[in-house]
């Protein structure tokens, strides 16, 4: 047995590889090819590998990163294996494929493989060899080309980054970015709308975007629309492109040059139109991609000082592909430099646009960890001066800790029961959880929950998703003591909730629906985000029987508590409770009280109304305009023996 063991990560995508057998390899110490996955010797681990494979369809709507590992190599009589059967089960129970093995963790696999005896196990995520276009893309490149033979131009046309990786990995991307060698883009979009209109076609939405050093944009970008696509056209990067501080220069970059100032070896591919190949300049990026490494094409330092959002860039695509950070990159990241340039050089925008792709995307929960342990979140969630309560340097763990559960308990529950929007507030209602009672004064002396800057200030992210945080987060209180009347449906209960609501003739067997409905109608299509943050605080018993990292949050008690108040939420009839319309209006109103003009009287009877609306859902407008004038009688009679 050797003597060090060799670390090989993998991804969800190798999981899926698997099924077709193609791209998965055993690899010796030495890194000598031992064979393809199918064809490793011992039948046994083939009938553990269809066995696991049966397992991974079953949890595949499941799958996602969770720390566990899987041991394999006992003296080195089981060193053939397959990278992705990382689920451990109890081969002892089992020595056919038609057996039921036991399975020893119920979790789902780790990034992380161990191999002992001296051999790693490296997953080949399928990459393509060469680049197939779409119908759609093929006429784009065509009317470039064509441009270049139109005008006897020598320009070489390479498409960049993300678009090439995606292709190699089999997805389809509509972001085009092209590079040009010996001309500025604006040069040539005006020349491709030369040649359109030579043949009769239309040049469409052509813009020019300067550059910006001072906010770490160095290139001039073009814009050209085309069959409904938007393409992008810049000049190739030279070494030194990042040091024209504020002068466009007229220096263009070899490709080389270019793929080395990219921000990752997995973005610096190019896909060169006019010979229609594929082109690795830094010879990484090919191979960075198969085997699910994130790192930069020159010393993470350096790659950070041309663009401090890239170390921001380098987690999301971390997580939004299943791939490991390189040691180096993190050191550097969580350097005092970096974070400083991060924070003063960048748009606050483009910090908001790289967080809201990675908590609307695939793995948030990594996200915010990675965020976490390379020290940045204050720097990205950059809270205002004067937060009272003090806000304590260490919460941000707890942060974290509210996203990872509300993430499980939303895959618990079932993503598909919320919408997009749902899922991406949740986690924003989760993140910023710790802060819920954190506020600072305006230059006016008014108070503003500190949310509401992190969105506006720090994030530059829509107000309205600011206001439903906040909204959510002012729900809670009520939440949690409605829990207690909705659980065992005693209204008995009420008399503990003070809401500071009057609810006149509101029968006691119809208050639990009444205020329920008031809450709903707050916080509307975002109730069951609310009801989730809520049973995150509410209190649970002490026992439990589930694993160590749920224990925090009891998640399978809190999984049923969730789905036992949302089913007596549509028990009571409220699910759409906040699209009723009120059976009388403000005229109405009026026409019973005889006002002649509106005001607060109207408000506080409009309320008063939605109330006995709550309390009597099947009652007419005849009815509850009824109850309107018997109520003003009994007030003016009141009113009568009051003053005499």
């Amino acid at each position: 047995m050797a003597s060090k063991e060799l670390r090989a990560t993998y991804t969800i995508r190798a999981l899926d590889c698997l099924l077709d057998c193609a791209s998965v390899k055993v690899w010796r110490w030495n890194g000598s090819k031992i064979g393809d996955a199918m064809t490793f010797l011992g039948c046994s681990y083939l009938e553990i590998a269809k066995l696991q494979v049966q397992r991974y369809m079953m949890l595949r709507n499941q799958v996602r990163a969770a720390p566990t590992s899987l041991e394999l190599g006992e003296n080195g009589t089981m060193a053939y294996g397959v990278v992705v059967l990382m689920m451990p089960i109890d081969c002892s129970t089992t020595s056919t494929a038609t057996s039921n093995p036991t399975y020893k963790n119920q979790s789902l696999p780790s990034p992380i493989l161990t191999c002992g005896a001296g051999m790693a196990i490296a997953a080949c995520i399928p990459v393509k060899e060469q680049i197939e276009l779409t119908e759609t893309e093929r006429k784009i490149f065509d009317r470039l080309l064509n441009t270049l033979r139109y005008f006897n131009l020598q320009t070489q046309l390479r498409v960049a980054g993300g678009w090439v990786r995606d292709k190699l990995l089999g997805k389809e991307c509509c972001d085009i970015d092209i590079a040009l060698d010996n001309m500025l883009g604006s040069e040539f979009v005006y020349k491709v709308g030369e040649y359109l209109s030579s043949i009769g076609e239309e040049a469409q939405g052509l813009a020019v975007i300067p550059s910006n050093p001072e906010q770490s944009k160095h290139l001039e970008t073009a814009r050209m629309r085309l069959f409904d696509l938007w393409i992008d056209f810049v000049n190739l990067r030279s070494e030194d492109y990042s040091e024209n501080s504020h002068i466009p220069g007229r220096k263009f970059g070899t490709a080389e040059e270019d793929a080395y100032r990219r921000d990752l070896t997995i973005n610096s591919l190019f896909y060169n139109i006019n010979t229609n190949s594929v082109e690795d300049f830094t010879k990484r990026g090919i191979e960075d991609l198969k085997f699910g490494r994130i790192v930069t094409p020159l010393a993470p330092k350096e790659t950070f000082s041309d663009d401090p959002l890239r170390v921001l860039r380098a987690v999301r695509f971390a997580t939004r592909f299943g791939f490991a950070l390189d040691e180096e990159l993190k050191s550097a990241a969580a350097c005092d430099e970096v974070k400083t340039a991060l924070a003063d050089k960048i748009s606050r925008e483009r910090i908001g646009t790289e967080i809201d792709l990675m908590i609307s995307g695939n793995q948030p929960v990594q996200a915010v960890n990675y965020i976490c342990d390379l020290t940045l979140f204050w720097v990205v969630f950059k809270l205002p001066p004067g937060v009272e309560p003090a806000v304590s340097e260490g919460c941000y763990r707890l942060s974290a800790a509210y996203v990872d559960a509300t993430w499980k308990l939303l895959q618990r529950i079932g993503c598909s029961s919320f919408s997009g929007e749902q899922r991406r507030l949740a986690l924003y209602s989760a993140l910023f959880l710790p802060l819920r009672d954190a506020t600072y004064k305006d230059r006016k002396g008014k108070k503003i929950p500190a949310v509401s800057y992190v969105f506006k200030d720090s994030l530059k992210r829509k107000a309205s998703d600011a206001e439903t945080v906040i909204n959510v987060h002012k729900s809670l209180d009520k939440f949690l003591s409605l829990i207690p009347c909705l659980l065992s449906n005693d209204d008995t209960q009420l008399t503990k909730v003070d809401w500071g609501r009057e609810f006149v003739d509101v029968p006691v067997s119809s208050q639990l629906r009444v205020l329920t409905g008031f809450l709903l109608r707050e916080i509307k299509d975002f109730w069951r985000v609310a009801l989730l943050m809520s049973t995150l605080l509410f209190p649970t018993d002490i026992g439990c029987t589930e694993d160590d990292g749920d224990k925090q949050f009891q998640l399978d008690k809190r999984e049923e508590l969730f789905v036992s108040v949302e089913n007596a939420v549509v028990k009571l009839g409220l699910g759409k409770v906040w699209d009723i319309k009120p059976l009388v209006n403000g005229k109405d109103i009026m026409n019973v009280l005889k006002l002649r003009v509106g005001g607060p009287l109207v408000s506080e009877w409009h309320q008063k109304v939605l109330a006995w609306q709550l309390a009597h859902p099947s009652g007419t407008a005849e009815e509850c305009v009824d109850w309107m004038r018997e109520r003003c009688s009994n007030c003016l009679v009141a009113r009568h023996f009051c003053s005499t």
